[in-house]
């Protein structure tokens, strides 16, 4: 392959500006992009490229810029997506300091765009808020109040402000009017950190349904840190069945919140239009109800992203900047709530199915991951690998996470990501036979023929991969004990050793995100207030 063309970072920010389509992907590992990244730029891993590029970036000739900091991964990055079919790709060219050059700025930590549209709402809407210490002495006077943990239920069994009932983002509008004892009811939402307590306050504000909406001010932290318990293992959750009344009045309100933000309603047909327009125009078709009720019945074509979730973070789930976005649900309510926040977030093309998917869920065989389909490579059954664990020569390489590794791991086997297993490869003991070892032996499979190239040992995989493994009753081993390279493939945030500390770090960094947006220039988030 040809050498990869550059471009520079100022003709990447005119191109984000520009309102046409264009995927951003940062090919570093999630370490770095973690720590300092382009506002914009969505992180897929090298090793990681085969898995996810389908389901972020749908259309082959979508223009692709390749984003690594100068470390030598767009060359690589572009030779796989060219053999993937993608016609349309460049990198940026210069290192991090050379983005700062270009007047641009840096961001760090994950889902940034998501968590700074939050903190901008706040701003533009004046997001009502209470603090944790008037949120208290509230409830122990015994007044009427409601609170509302607005994350997806396995983020609120971990730990949430005592009392509080489960309604993710999306339902609010849905299912709140069923928490009230009467119109004057308090209602307080919150969520961990900010964001989905922002969105989710102001996404009952907008609604007009609700006279007393607050967000409880830095959520689950700011609970913490006023030296309140939190509690964990709750499992409260709204009424599944609505009263007519209710429904009705959340389905107009919904509707006339998406009409109100630019929002399209599709029929069939015209979405049938779009579906034929696929290969000119990126196109994205979410099911916006919970995993729950996607699992039990579900529409072909369309991904599962729980609307509360996709606002959170949208980058992933969406590679691509002014695509065409799609939402489907079988109530009325959750896909036009979830679009009118799309639209504030800067995607113009969003639209909901006007009939919904009520007609099309059907119990449906689980979709395939991926179309990349992997090369057949030598395989080895888990029978056959336990007999070789401590046969001199014999090696086993674990390319999933670090932090999966480290929760166990086949014992005696390397950690070593796929992108590095050229840096890696020196660390391993005299080889004569090496055994690739992934979740499920997809990427294994992509692996094989890589690492075949650099080395003479017989390269196989394990067949099914590490779930394969203990699924069978074989030993595994933990921890993080034979790595081959530093491990950097998980972003930790600052101040880990300090908790407190660490909230009160995110917390000011979480409030400072407007001013950098603004700095950057290159967002396109419009607010509407009621």
């Amino acid at each position: 392959m040809q050498p990869l063309h550059s471009i520079e970072p100022a003709a990447v920010r005119a191109r984000i500006r520009d309102g046409r389509e264009v995927a951003f992907l940062d090919l570093r590992e999630a370490g770095p992009h973690g720590r300092a990244k382009p506002l914009f730029a969505v992180n897929i891993p090298l090793g990681h490229l085969e898995e996810r590029i389908h389901a972020l970036v749908p259309r082959q000739s979508t223009p692709i810029i390749l984003f690594d900091a100068e470390t030598g991964l767009s060359q690589r990055g572009a030779e796989v997506l060219a053999a993937l079919g993608y016609t349309e790709v460049v990198r940026v060219r210069g290192t991090l300091a050379d983005w700062r050059r270009a007047g641009a700025e840096l961001f760090r930590d994950t889902n940034v765009p998501s968590k700074a549209f939050g903190e901008w709402v706040e701003q533009e809407a004046h997001t009502p808020e209470i603090s944790a210490e008037e949120l208290k002495a509230l409830r122990d006077r015994g007044e009427d109040v409601v609170v509302i943990d607005d994350r997806p239920f396995t983020e609120y069994r971990v730990a949430t402000v005592p009392g509080s009932i489960n309604v993710p983002g999306a339902e609010l509008i849905l299912r709140a009017q069923e928490l009230q004892r009467s119109p004057d009811t308090l209602v307080v939402v919150h969520c961990a950190g900010r964001t989905r307590s922002l969105i989710g306050t102001q996404t009952l504000v907008n609604s007009g349904l609700f006279r007393r909406v607050v967000g409880l001010r830095d959520g689950n932290i700011g609970w913490h840190l006023a030296g309140f318990s939190l509690e964990h293992g709750a499992d409260r959750r709204a009424p599944v069945h609505l009263a007519p009344a209710n429904h009705a009045r959340a389905r107009a309100a919904a509707t006339h919140l998406a009409e109100r933000t630019g929002v399209r309603f599709l029929t069939a047909a015209e979405l049938a239009r779009w579906e034929r327009e696929a290969d000119r125009h990126s196109l994205f078709k979410f099911d916006v109800r919970s995993p729950e009720e996607f699992a039990a019945r579900r529409a072909p074509g369309f991904a599962s992203a729980p609307g509360g979730q996709l606002i959170q973070a949208t980058d992933e789930y969406i590679g691509v900047l002014n695509a065409r976005v799609v939402l489907g649900d079988d109530d009325g309510v959750r896909a036009a709530t979830t679009a009118s926040w799309l639209r504030q977030l800067g995607f113009e093309q969003v639209a909901v199915l006007r009939d919904g998917l009520r007609d099309q869920l059907a119990s449906l065989p689980t979709p395939e991951r991926a179309w990349v389909r992997p090369p057949d490579v030598p395989q080895i059954e888990p029978n056959s690998l336990q007999s070789l664990i401590g046969t001199p020569g014999v090696v086993v390489v674990d390319l999933r996470l670090s932090s999966e590794y480290a929760a166990g791991h086949i014992p005696g086997s390397w950690y070593a990501p796929r992108a590095r297993l050229a840096e890696a490869l020196p660390a391993f003991p005299r080889a004569e036979r090496i055994i690739l070892v992934s979740s499920d032996g997809y990427r294994a499979a992509f692996a094989q023929p890589e690492l075949q190239a650099l080395t003479t040992a017989a390269v196989t995989i394990l067949a099914g991969g590490f779930s394969a493994w203990p699924l069978r009753g074989r030993p595994v081993q933990t921890g993080l004990i034979r790595a081959a390279v530093p491990p950097d493939d998980i972003y930790r945030r600052p101040l880990e050793n300090d908790p407190d500390a660490m909230k009160r770090h995110y917390i000011a960094w979480e409030l400072g995100l407007p001013a950098q947006v603004r700095n950057d220039g290159t967002a396109r988030f419009v607010v509407h207030t009621p």
